[in-house]
């Protein structure tokens, strides 16, 4: 069982479809014994950092977030969710997020932004399960202004180039998180979270 965890922030029927198409068994929820139970926990979101963490400490779901990585569980972030791993952003003035990775979330500058539509990753750890069977510059699809920069170089797992190259995966032992979102990606984000399913 996966759990999609639901603090009211983004498009949540369509990531649980993208893994029922992949062969997952996910679950839309915001109980804690659920989230606790499930194998695989997964924080989507579109959105922005401070109305997300306000969500989330109203839901009383940081610490059971905390608890689930801290346990080895199998956990992505997806675009927001991949955000929110960080210590903060400077989004809306500074605003502290989750702090399970270090780093922080900046603003693309002297861009369009969102940063929407398809781009191409770049991967950087070939090791990382996630990218079984993906090809090397596989397009997948954005929607985002802002984006992680990881005090640890080794974190990021692949990079897109947008003005800049930025960091638009990253792995940490059991921690992954993607900028893109896999469940408009067609073929490759379905392939992604298919690999995601059968860590």
């Amino acid at each position: 069982m996966i759990a999609i965890i639901d603090y009211g922030m983004g498009n949540l029927r369509s990531v649980q479809k993208a893994f029922e198409k992949a062969g997952g068994d996910a679950i839309i929820t915001q109980d804690a014994s659920e989230i606790k139970n499930a194998k695989k926990i997964v924080l989507p979101g579109v959105g922005a950092i401070r109305p997300a963490m306000e969500k989330l400490r109203n839901l009383n779901l940081i610490s059971v977030i905390e608890e689930t990585i801290r346990n080895e569980k199998p956990f992505l972030g997806i675009c927001l969710g991949l955000q929110l791993l960080f210590e903060k952003s400077v989004e809306g003035g500074e605003v502290k997020a989750l702090g399970i990775l270090k780093g922080n979330v900046t603003r693309f500058k002297s861009l369009k932004v969102p940063h929407m539509g398809w781009n191409q990753i770049a991967i950087k750890n070939f090791a990382n399960p996630i990218f079984k069977g993906i090809e090397n510059n596989a397009d997948v699809y954005f929607c985002h202004s802002y984006f992680v920069e990881p005090a640890d170089s080794t974190v990021s797992a692949a990079t897109t180039d947008y003005g800049r190259n930025y960091t638009s995966a990253i792995t940490q032992k059991n921690i992954f998180g993607v900028q893109f979102h896999p469940e408009k990606s067609q073929s490759v984000g379905i392939k992604i979270l298919e690999n995601f399913v059968n860590l």
